[in-house]
This record gives C-alpha cells, structure tokens and sequence, in this order.
C-alpha cells in the first residue's frame, strides 16, 4: 500500500488483507490455482471496446453496484442478473461487477450468476492487493481485473499485472492524477482508468481525464471513470477523443438501468 493513500481506501484496503486471510482457509492458494487455470476460456474485455472505440462508437462498460462508501444505496430493488441482461440489450460493450461486500454490498455470488446469463465480458470491481484475488477473479467468471493505483506499490502491480496476464485476463489499471498515471504507464498496459473522483473528498470533475490524456500515448485506450451522468457529459469527453466510459451510478438509479443507458448514450 503506498504511505499516501486515501483513508477510506485504507480502510478498504485492511478489511481486505483480512477477507483474504479468511478466504485462504476455506480454498488454498494452490487449490484456487488448479481452478483458475482449469476454468473456461476468458472473453477479450480490451477487444469489445477497442473494436467500439476505433469506429468512435460509445463503448461503455455498465456497471452493477448496490451502494457506494460515499453516496449510500444507489438501488434498492437489486437484482444482478437482470440488470446484466438489460445492459446487453441496449448497447453495452463489457459489465462491471462489485464483488465487495462491507462498503459496496457487493457480492462475489453476483458475478458468478451474471457470467451465468451473459455473454459479454465481465470486470470484477473489486480492490486487489492479492494474487489470490486474481484467482478468485478468474474462477468466478471474470476476464478483467482492475488494480487501484492508489492503493499499490509499483511492485505489487506488477506482481499481480503478471499474474492476470498468465490466466490470459486483461488489466485495468485506475489512476487519478499525473502521478499514479506515470507509476501506471510502467507496466505493459494496453488500456488505462482514469477516475473523475477525488478518492479523498469524493469531489468529481471530468477536466481530470482531460488533463492526463496528453500523458498517454495513442495506443492505449483510455476509459473515463466517475462523473458521467448525461449525455452532456458524454459529448464533452468525445469532443476530447474519449469514446470509452465506465459508468454505473447514473445508471443504477434508474427504474430500467439498460433503458437509462440507451438514454444517456443516444446518437
């Protein structure tokens, strides 16, 4: 963990060394293993959106998510499968599934039963400090990991960059400013986060992504994260070349979230 990290990732961040410690007991690191590399084959995440990106369509990752630190409940009525399923019937490239349980109230069972029901390729939204959680990652269905750069040191990146790579999973690696970004671009990445959100005063401001896209070589794709709440916001970050967007609240909020999403990504 790095010394400046946001105190609420802290407290993240420590209840997770303790769900992993928990977690071993039940599974072992090496019985974990033998599943995840005996699992089924994973879906190409950075091909869905790149494949979108290139012919500068939306490509959006919808994400499932019950509550949030910061804003509370988001939506009472949750039903994982379902709103996976709107989301593929109106437009999505890839989901997002929250699989933390004490500040998200999310769920490990949620991605399972929504790898269950779709056919698209799936994130698990989740704050990896552990190899053992790439695993579970892979076991559970999920073809993408996502590594907070705020909450990990270079090298643990790269240890668990590494270990995503070898089960043939992609790598979404979250930064929120220049700092985190250069740490990040260390690694071999092919696409990159960046969230609108303060993680310290949970203020949100698209100008963020704007301000670190000169840092960020062409190749890699870019997906902005936090703050797309209208079709305003989504305009202003395609009028800077940013086709891809991660986005659950705006969503989840909604009687339909996949309805919701048709509307706020229309044209």
């Amino acid at each position: 963990m790095m010394t400046n990290t946001p105190d609420i990732l802290k407290k993240i961040i420590a209840r997770k060394e303790q769900e992993v410690i928990e977690c071993k007991k039940i599974i072992s690191f090496d019985n974990m293993m033998k599943k995840a590399y005996d699992d089924r084959e994973t879906l190409d995440f950075y091909q869905a959106l790149r494949d979108k990106v290139d012919l500068k369509q939306n490509a959006i990752i919808a994400e499932i998510k019950k509550a949030s630190p910061s804003k509370g409940i988001l939506r009472e009525n949750f039903n994982p499968v379902e709103i996976a399923k709107s989301y593929e019937a109106h437009g999505a490239a890839c989901l997002s599934v929250l699989t933390d349980k004490d500040f998200f109230q999310g769920d490990d069972q949620y991605l399972i039963d929504v790898r269950e029901a779709v056919s698209l390729p799936i994130l698990r939204k989740e704050f990896i400090i552990d190899p053992y959680q790439v695993l579970e990652a892979r076991v559970m269905g999920a073809d993408c990991i996502l590594l907070i750069a705020a909450c990990l040191s270079d090298g643990e990146m790269e240890i668990l960059a590494q270990h995503a790579m070898q089960l043939n999973m992609d790598i979404l690696v979250e930064v929120h400013n220049a700092e985190e970004l250069k740490r990040a671009l260390k690694l071999p990445l092919i696409m990159i986060g960046i969230n609108n959100r303060n993680l310290r005063t949970f203020d949100v401001s698209l100008q963020t992504t704007v301000d670190l896209l000169s840092e960020i070589k062409d190749d890699i794709l870019v997906i902005t994260e936090s703050g797309i709440l209208s079709s305003e916001n989504v305009a202003f970050m395609r009028e800077h070349d940013v086709y891809s967007f991660l986005v659950g609240e705006a969503f989840m909020r909604q009687d339909d979230p996949g309805v919701a999403l048709q509307e706020i990504f229309k044209g």
